[in-house]
């Protein structure tokens, strides 16, 4: 199917966060120190898990993959919004546009997917101890890992491709730091039924299809864990899960406001300071919440800090 547009639109323009030059400096440097501290974060993530021996289990091999997921689809925004920032000319080109709401699109409904393969990792592992190598083999973790990027980035690409075959004719500004699909309606002068309603759907099964089977895994996970008759066996178990949950919790909870809803003048504003959080502030505090909840990554980092130490 190709993308093609009826109209001469061959750029859009991005309003950003707000219309105040006196603070587009300011809001540079606060979202590059961000952004410097997520890429730092979520690459340091990676490379500890992988070359830390400890660290090659299937629990870990998930989390890889979510700092990978957290660092892509951050840096999808990040540098066009920066730039944005410091230019008087806040265009992104019609091509652009499509990519970048593609790769938006599909890398947060990756991330749906592999948060819940992550609760589901939990749940054998604290349910099913006795059979969790089998359970969790090495071929049943690469497709758990798999199926999330090749549904994400399906879905995503036929959601992106209903949004740019829209007809463009009323403006080209997008009021919005990204090329984002609810303002995006809004500038459509086609019939937008269908792309809202596929809109609307998709988020809504994909949100609560994924978020099932993390509080079905974890409601099974509670059981057991209410089953261990030691106060020290309990609170390990839950310690386990513990940075996981926090993860969950500040995903969804940024998320189910965003798209489940039909777009509005107020709701396309809300959604700014809302994609604010997941775009930003859940990939740079996964890493720290993995990595100060979590025992085995805080003495893998002990362990690197020696070595270079004493390489030093």
């Amino acid at each position: 199917m190709s993308i093609t547009n009826s109209t001469l639109v061959t750029e859009f323009i991005l309003l950003g966060l707000t219309d105040r030059p006196e603070l587009q400096p300011l809001l540079f440097v606060l979202f590059l120190i961000v952004y410097t501290i997520t890429v730092l974060g979520n690459m340091g993530m990676i490379v500890l898990i992988r070359i830390d021996s400890r660290l090659h289990t299937p629990m870990y091999f998930f989390l890889t993959n979510l700092a990978f997921v957290d660092l892509c689809y951050t840096s999808t925004a990040t540098p066009q919004m920066l730039t944005n920032f410091l230019s008087e000319k806040k265009t992104i080109s019609f091509v652009g546009c499509f990519i970048q709401c593609y790769l938006f699109i599909a890398l947060l409904l990756t991330e749906f997917y592999i948060l819940a393969a992550m609760a589901y990792d939990r749940y054998v592992a604290i349910c099913n101890p006795l059979h969790y190598s089998v359970k969790m083999s090495r071929r049943v973790c690469i497709f758990l890992a798999l199926f999330p990027y090749v549904y994400g980035f399906s879905d995503g690409l036929f959601q992106a491709i209903l949004t740019f075959r829209m007809t463009f004719c009323r403006s080209n500004v997008i009021n919005h730091f990204y090329c984002a699909d609810p303002p995006l309606i809004k500038l459509s002068c086609s019939d937008t039924y269908v792309k809202e309603h596929a809109m609307l759907i998709s988020a809504s099964f994909n949100l609560s299809s994924s978020l099932t089977i993390i509080l079905v895994s974890y409601a099974f996970i509670i059981v057991a864990i209410l089953r261990i008759k030691s106060a020290e066996g309990r609170h390990k178990a839950f310690s386990t899960c513990g940075s996981h949950m926090m993860a969950v919790t500040l995903f969804y909870g940024t998320l189910f406001c965003m798209y489940v809803r039909p777009p509005t003048d107020k709701t396309v504003e809300e959604s700014k300071v809302i994609a604010v959080f997941y775009t930003f502030v859940s990939p740079v505090l996964n890493p720290l919440i993995y990595s100060l909840r979590n025992k085995d990554v805080k003495q893998a980092w002990k362990s690197v800090l020696r070595r270079n130490v004493r390489m030093g």
